[in-house]
């Protein structure tokens, strides 16, 4: 897990080879305009969820995990909390794996909780189990998903 601001995010572009683009993508769209849901940026590469919803709070934010895309989650407005375990430390799965979905739920405990305020990122490896949404109030937020397997 990477927690920084947009303005240092070239620091993490060499990570992986679709990071640069994200990034870019993040400073350059007007996101705050964009209407919720899925908007292509490079076919099923890279594409970027815009989420207009009200935070859950850390009791409501799930445990998920992906397989095929890695997360950079932005804050757009409202400042988020998202939690952070280890996959290898997650015991407590809900159901199987949606392969279909790219997700997976766990019930495990939440330890460590990180403020993604607006400007601000959290990108979330296939190891990374994260449950988001964990702020209160109106939250506005890109989530760019990066493919691992980049061909």
């Amino acid at each position: 897990m990477i927690l920084d601001q947009l303005v240092r995010a070239d620091l993490y572009a060499a990570i992986h080879p679709g990071f640069a683009s994200a990034f870019e993508f993040l400073r350059t769209a007007n996101l705050s305009e964009m209407s919720a849901g899925r908007h292509e940026i490079d076919g099923d590469r890279m594409y970027v969820v815009i989420n207009r919803m009200p935070g859950r709070g850390r009791e409501g934010a799930k445990f998920e995990v992906h397989r095929k895309y890695i997360d950079i989650q932005f804050g757009i407005s409202g400042t988020d909390e998202m939690a952070w375990l280890a996959l290898p430390d997650c015991t407590q799965p809900i159901a199987p794996f949606e392969v279909e979905k790219d997700m997976g739920f766990f019930k495990d405990a939440a330890e460590t909780w990180v403020v993604v305020p607006p400007g601000s990122f959290a990108i979330f490896f296939p190891q990374d189990v994260h449950a988001p949404l964990g702020g209160k109030g109106d939250l506005v937020k890109a989530v760019v998903k990066v493919a691992v397997d980049w061909k």
